[in-house]
């Protein structure tokens, strides 16, 4: 069974995409069979990977039109496959506002290819409405990135009041698996005292790994890679590394642990 990782914040600008993209292809070279669902109507996860102007995407899957065998596509990366979105996402929180079990049609969906990936993850839009409600019900866990710039905890209450809401009503397992700091600039005393404050805040939930501010990282999306294939010796490249490594560590002992309960 695929362990299901949404990376949702409502803010923009924070690196959710960056980090869907760079760390489900760090999952990949690391052999973890990795399936990213791009759920935000701008398709940025979609076009850094170089898929874009996709006819058929998870639209048709949430809209009951395609099954989600048939839009699933290879990447040019081994081991990582990618669910497309399109501008067409946009009408879909309209159009399922009035269907039945409207929230729950991204984890139906996904149940049909779960045993076919190590790995899941899923870049919500920036914003906590009816396509984060179905990316949050669907996952096992929520990946929080943080940038560490002025304002950074401001609406984090809302998203966690959000995920407990989704944990009350829609799926109860729903977790944190980590907080990731983003954008960190080691010159400027901002970046460390917002780094200090979430970490006073979440505790150990915060990864170890930092991603600080790096121009290849920014780069990469305009080439359609991600930062492994575009700058392999990059600091961005090191950091996310570091931080694929770190998430397999910990689910490693998750897994170890309930092994050993059993």
């Amino acid at each position: 069974m695929a362990k299901i990782i949404s990376i949702a914040n409502q803010k923009g600008g924070v690196g959710k995409t960056t980090t869907a993209i760079n760390l489900s292809s760090l999952l990949a070279a690391a052999e973890k069979k990795t399936l990213l669902v791009d759920i935000d109507p701008q398709a940025n996860s979609s076009s850094g990977l170089s898929v874009t102007n996709q006819q058929i995407s998870v639209y048709d899957v949430l809209a009951g039109t395609k099954n989600i065998n048939d839009v699933i596509i290879n990447t040019f990366m081994p081991f990582l496959d990618l669910l497309p979105s399109n501008i067409n996402l946009v009408g879909a929180e309209i159009e399922l506002v009035d269907v039945e079990g409207r929230e729950a049609k991204l984890k139906n969906a996904l149940k049909e290819i779960n045993t076919e990936y190590d790995f899941i993850l899923i870049d919500c839009p920036p914003s906590l409405g009816l396509l984060t409600l179905n990316a949050l019900t669907a996952s096992d866990s929520v990946l929080i990135p943080v940038q560490c710039e002025y304002f950074a905890l401001e609406g984090l209450g809302q998203l966690l009041n959000t995920i407990n809401i989704v944990k009350k009503h829609f799926n109860p397992s729903l977790s944190i698996e980590g907080v990731l700091l983003t954008m960190f600039d080691t010159r400027l005393r901002l970046s460390h005292q917002v780094a200090e404050e979430v970490r006073k805040y979440f505790g150990d939930k915060v990864y170890n790994t930092v991603i600080h501010r790096n121009v290849r990282i920014s780069e990469a999306p305009s080439y359609g890679k991600p930062i492994i294939l575009y700058d392999a010796i990059s600091s961005g490249a090191k950091n996310y590394m570091s931080l694929a490594a770190e998430l397999l560590e910990r689910n490693s002992i998750i897994v170890n642990n309930k092994q050993g309960n059993e």
